[in-house]
């Protein structure tokens, strides 16, 4: 034992520095509650002797293995508690549990038990997770940036220099300073706050003690911090070494001070000799080492910490004291663990270890799946449960109980009131002339078919309507509630009578055979006891049945399935083909009517290409009931450690293909994991239905709020309009076609005209006098556009019919706008293989006639200036400023004509719109897509630099190019080439070569060999590339820039790409400005389109999915950002154009509250007392 403990290379000696007398140690920090019992020296009694509540709470104190941070605790007093030499983990503490053996003529022989050695790894393995968990504790909140503040007397001195709050630093400095005081100094008993750069200045004389009102002060003084020259720190430490009762000084740098770090470290050590105060001392976002050099010794001298941060970089937290002491504790934990191997292989230095093995023998020939943990009452028989509901699928639930089967459609309910446009033909005019009296007296509403018709609305109506869908919504919230319960979680509905269950037992299923089993229970117990008939049949490379045709599902034969179903095993490839043929194919049940639902729940991709799988699937469907029906059991996703395997596949493609495959067979695809459902055909339909409800609401909601603008518009009613209207377009007939007929004519053309003829003269300002002559304009003159614009021309002439005159209308009054309706963008659900500029013509905000900017551009919104000829100036026109609120949109005034639900409405279709975008910016910037973009052509050549540049980061580009190949090269059948290029060049074929399997292994199999070194030959590498006359497009792949000239290569490049191939360019991980623009010049020049691959991708992912949970509430944050490549620009551009429309939109919205609350109080006074009408105001109704 003694040669084992003195040999150095197994065991350095321990640190006992790190403990200290367990009395002091009570003494001076608050106790842990973990800790209560420890110094009662209380050993861990067995968990096998606990019998009570009680009981294992007291025996889980004294464990002492918890990380409940303290807010009193340095690293250094914390470990005293949680260092492995307190829990006894070093390697003397496991040496001195072993055997030792002496055997003649042999070394050192040491004999361990397993039970001992699996412990003490278990505990290492906790301990280490367990300074994980404080290490992000201190790297929380303000510990990151300040540390863990010591001490309840604190005194606080703040680096205010030119170059720590100058910059733009100064506004992100005191929000720091500000969630410091709020977090951790107002816990503290009194506080003290001195700021320094060439002079100091104080905020109190002495510490004060912390209440509400100090703590606001202590805000206030940090909020007027500002600019005040050099870095005098030596004279900050003279004012506060004078200061008394304080017992901890934090000291805030941001910049090298004035003097040297010897000057202020004599300074210190001098004034703290006989005195405690220690010192922690905060770099402050700063590089120069000078500063962290200076503020350790500090530190050190003064027995304080030292803390460091950098808003650039996390890592220079870890040079902070606290968090240093915890990775140092940490790599002895693991230094231990590689001690615990070595004893595993046999050898200990130079001693021979041996490790008994307590495991019977008998155990090793048991199944893996035998140890595995399952559910309470797993072997129990099935409590069989008789199902009492209808068991239907979605599509035939919403044929019973769906929108448009309960007559809830809002075109069905708006139809007996919806009228077309009244078009008629005039002989004479050889044409059809349209009505226009119905759209005065009606409401216009878009229809669904595009067209607009005149609406006579039933508020009352649609208010009952409204609360009629509420109810159906309420009603497919409880479908979908339903759906996502018990068996119906996993397997959906069981809609047929004769159905058979196919589970995937493959080898990729082994770890998780128990979840297949509680599954497969929960189906037997409650939605199989109301079949004609079912089977099971479980698949690996092998399908084996239960039984070798369908039973009727008697309570015996399902206790009988369910034992049969315990005894899966996982073992072999993942047949389905097989399975599938075994269950369509059988005789015995093709006699009995066959098989009409098959349900297959699986975890992974088939061994059958999807296109073969699909068709044999459709062939058995087609001319039968039957129907196949698949369930995605989600785990995780594949994690890569090596090698791709030969036949890759995501979650993603394993989806796809299961999705396609259950279309194919006409049934459903259910996809769900153990935290909950994530894509269920029913449940989708039900979605879809309920949306349709929710935006046949909105629609019906701005179809009230309209009727409720014209009515509170002041306008003329419309029963008033009705018998002029009638003498228009019914004129009296006449007994003869006399002469006299046309003069009658002409005289009611004359009286119409009377009526419609104001010309009341106004003055042209207030201040203006009466003339002495009314103004009349002269014959000579032609009519002004003003006089003949709101006036109606007929003729009247002879029809075929004796004694009857007709009237044409010749001119009609300028065309009223039609308020323009907020569209509902119809949104692609799958990602579309193209560019983001291809993509955006489709999908845009434009395209989608969602741009703010074309709600307020039409006649009513513009804000016109009318010249008076007799003044020579210019007067407001205050028709429209009376009735809209006014807004400025590009340094242009305009009118906003949109009610609050319309400017709802639109708010809720862009947002929807750009979540959209976001979903699209986050695929773009997942799997192969984040390194290459989107492939696009059909015939690629992948061009890859090999360079010696390349050499750190090729292990990383392999395995984005063995995804590449998978992922787009072989989903979408792309024909490939791959060249590679440094001193030499390298082609994996002569010419580019379809997708497929053999070729695609043999391609991963190339892209392994590579390996980096020599120069970059960009332009030999592109005229290689343009000899292959079959490819459509080069996607160019470099880190660096060319060996030659630049602009020779962008010449040389052009006048070699004659058939003018698209060249698509990736810049990989490469910061400088000239390669990026190189790459940028050379896709661009070629009609290409540039990538960058860099950093960035997971803030941009953070960024979006926080806008999609939380909204778009600020315009600026979270801010994406700033994307080099042109897909990710252009959808960036988007995405900021659609949030800065939706911020507008909400201001549009409070404007035109706050103008309809003041025409609202501008009303109440007027309705007791009527005011006299202003001449200044029309007669006449607005109808916009």
């Amino acid at each position: 034992m003694q040669e084992i403990l003195d040999n150095a290379q197994i065991f350095n000696g321990v640190d006992h520095s790190s403990q200290c007398d367990d009395a002091r140690f009570m003494k001076r920090r608050p106790a842990w509650k973990t800790d209560v019992l420890n110094p009662l020296k209380i050993e861990p009694q067995s968990d096998l002797t606990v019998t009570d509540v009680s009981h294992a709470y007291q025996l889980e104190k004294v464990k002492a293995l918890s990380a409940i941070p303290s807010e009193l605790q340095t690293s250094e007093e914390w470990l005293q508690n949680h260092s492995i030499s307190f829990q006894k983990l070093t390697l003397k503490d496991l040496l001195s549990k072993g055997k030792q053996v002496k055997r003649p003529g042999s070394d050192t022989h040491m004999v361990f038990s397993g039970t001992v050695i699996n412990e003490m790894e278990y505990k290492l393995n906790s301990a280490i997770e367990l300074y994980h968990d404080r290490i992000k504790w201190l790297l929380g909140g303000t510990r990151a940036t300040y540390g863990l503040i010591k001490g309840d007397r604190v005194g606080v001195l703040i680096d205010s220099s030119d170059a720590n709050t100058g910059f733009g630093r100064l506004k992100e400095f005191q929000k720091s300073l500000l969630d410091l005081i709020d977090e951790q100094l107002s816990t503290k008993k009194s506080l003290y706050f001195l700021s320094f750069g060439t002079d100091v200045e104080s905020l109190w004389n002495i510490p004060r003690d912390v209440n509400t009102r100090i703590l606001e002060e202590a805000r206030d003084f940090v909020r007027q911090i500002r600019p005040s020259g050099g870095c005098n720190l030596l004279k900050a430490f003279k004012k506060i070494m004078k200061v008394k009762r304080l017992n901890s000084v934090v000291i805030i740098l941001g910049t090298c001070p004035d003097q040297t770090s010897n000057v202020l470290f004599d300074y210190v050590e001098q004034c703290l000799l006989g005195k405690e105060l220690p010192i922690q001392a905060i770099a402050y976002d700063n590089s120069n080492h000078h500063t962290h050099t200076t503020l350790q010794k500090l530190s050190n001298a003064s027995r304080g910490r030292y803390q460091c941060y950098s808003s650039s970089d996390i890592k220079e937290s870890y040079k902070s004291s606290d968090v240093r002491l915890l990775l140092r504790e940490s790599q002895r934990t693991l230094d231990m663990l590689s001690k615990i191997k070595q004893m595993r292989s046999g050898m200990l230095g130079n001693a021979l270890i041996s490790i008994e093995n307590e495991i019977a023998l008998e155990v090793e020939h048991l199944s893996l799946s035998r140890f595995l943990p399952r559910p309470v009452n797993h072997h129990q028989p099935l409590n069989i449960e008789k199902a009492n509901f209808h068991p239907t699928g979605s599509s035939q639930w919403l044929a019973e109980n769906g929108l448009r089967a309960k007559q809830l459609n809002l075109y069905q309910v708006l139809a007996p009131d919806a009228f077309d446009p009244i078009r008629d033909f005039v002989p004479i005019l050889r044409k059809s002339v349209r009505s226009r009296v119905n759209e005065t007296a009606m409401q216009q509403f878009e229809w669904h078919d595009g067209s607009v018709k005149n609406m006579h609305v039933d508020v009352a109506m649609l208010y009952d309507y409204q609360k009629k869908l509420g109810n159906a919504v309420q009603n497919f919230e409880t479908r979908i509630e339903w759906l996502a319960s018990a068996s119906r979680r996993i397997w959906g509905t069981i809609c047929e009578k004769r159905v058979i269950l196919l589970i995937d037992t493959s080898i990729g299923n082994r770890q998780y055979l128990v979840h297949l089993q509680h599954s497969i229970r929960l189906v037997l117990e409650q939605q199989m006891l109301n079949k004609e008939a079912f089977n099971l049949i479980a698949f690996g490379s092998n399908p084996k049945m239960w039984k070798p045709h369908m039973v009727k599902p008697t309570k015996e034969n399902l206790q009988s399935a369910w034992r049969w179903a315990l005894h899966l095993e996982a073992n072999g490839s993942r047949n389905f083909m097989g399975a599938f043929r075994t269950a369509v194919e059988n005789m015995d049940d093709i006699k009995c009517g066959g098989v009409q639902g098959i349900y297959c729940i699986g975890s992974g991709i088939p061994d059958q290409q999807e296109d073969v799988a699909r068709t044999f699937v459709s062939e058995k469907c087609i001319g039968c009931d039957l129907k196949l029906h698949v369930i995605l059991f989600c785990i995780d996703d594949y994690q890569q450690e090596s090698e791709l395997p030969s036949r890759y596949a995501n979650l993603t493609q394993t989806s796809d293909y299961l999705r396609n495959l259950a279309h194919a067979g006409h049934g459903r695809f259910h996809w769900f994991r153990e935290s909950g459902i994530i894509e269920s055909d029913d449940i989708s339909a039900i979605m879809r239905e309920m949306e349709r409800a929710v935006y046949f609401s909105q629609r019906c909601a701005t179809l009230v709020n309209s009727v409720k603008a014209n009515k509170g518009s002041g306008g003329e009613d419309l029963k008033a309009i009705e018998p002029r209207r009638k003498k228009v377009l019914m004129p009296p007939p006449l007994d003869n076609p006399r002469q006299t007929a046309l003069s009658i004519a002409r005289e009611q053309r004359a009286i119409r005209g009377e009526t419609q003829k104001c010309l009341a003269w106004r003055t042209p300002t207030i201040k203006a006098t009466l003339p002495g002559v009314p103004y009349k304009q002269s014959k000579s003159n032609k009519k002004s556009k003003e006089s003949t614009k709101g006036k109606v021309a007929v003729e009247p002439f002879y029809t075929e019919e004796k004694g009857n005159v007709g009237t044409v209308f010749k001119k009609f009054p300028k065309k009223k706008s039609v308020r323009k309706s907020i569209s509902e963008p119809i949104l692609p659900e799958m990602e579309e293989r193209v560019s983001s500029k291809q993509w955006l013509k489709r999908y845009g905000i434009n395209k989608m006639k969602l741009n703010l900017e074309r709600f307020v551009s039409g006649p009513v919104c513009v804000h016109d200036k009318a010249k008076v000829k007799s003044t020579g100036g210019q007067i407001h026109a205050k028709w429209f400023c009376s009735i809209f609120p006014s807004v400025d949109v590009n340094d242009k005034v305009r009118h906003i004509d949109m009610n609050i639900q319309e400017i709802d409405d639109y708010e809720f279709q862009l947002s929807r719109l750009t979540k959209r975008y976001l979903q699209r910016m986050q695929w773009m910037l997942s799997g192969s897509r984040k390194a290459f973009g989107v492939v696009l052509e059909n015939r690629v050549l992948v061009l890859i630099d090999v360079s010696g540049s390349m050499d750190f980061q090729l292990n990383n580009l392999k395995s984005e190019l063995k995804n590449l190949i998978w992922e787009q090269l072989y989903k979408h059948n792309i024909a490939f080439n791959i060249i590679a290029f440094s001193d030499h060049i390298a082609s994996w074929q002569d010419e580019t070569t379809p997708a497929e399997d053999a070729t695609c292994n043999d391609a991963v199999q190339w892209v392994s060999s590579l390996h980096a070194h020599g120069g970059t030959k960009t332009l030999e590498a592109l005229e290689e590339a343009f000899s292959d006359k079959t490819a459509d497009a080069i996607y160019l792949l470099s880190d660096g820039k060319p060996d030659t000239s630049i602009k020779l290569t962008l010449e040389a490049a052009g006048r070699a790409n004659k058939k003018h191939i698209p060249i698509h360019t990736i810049s990989y991980n490469c910061d400088d400005n000239a390669h990026t623009m190189f790459m940028s010049n050379l896709a661009h020049q070629s009609g290409g389109r540039f990538h960058y691959c860099g950093k960035g991708e997971r803030d941009a992912h953070l960024a979006a999915y926080k806008m999609m949970t939380e909204g778009f509430g600020d315009e600026d944050d979270p801010n994406l950002p700033e994307f080099r490549g042109d897909d990710l620009q252009l959808m960036r551009k988007e995405v900021t154009k659609a949030r800065k429309y939706v911020s507008q939109a909400r201001l549009y919205k409070r404007i035109v509250e706050q103008h309809k609350e003041e025409s609202q109080q501008q009303q109440r006074p007027n309705s007791a007392s009527p005011q006299p009408k202003s001449k200044f105001v029309s007669e006449k109704p607005f109808l916009p």
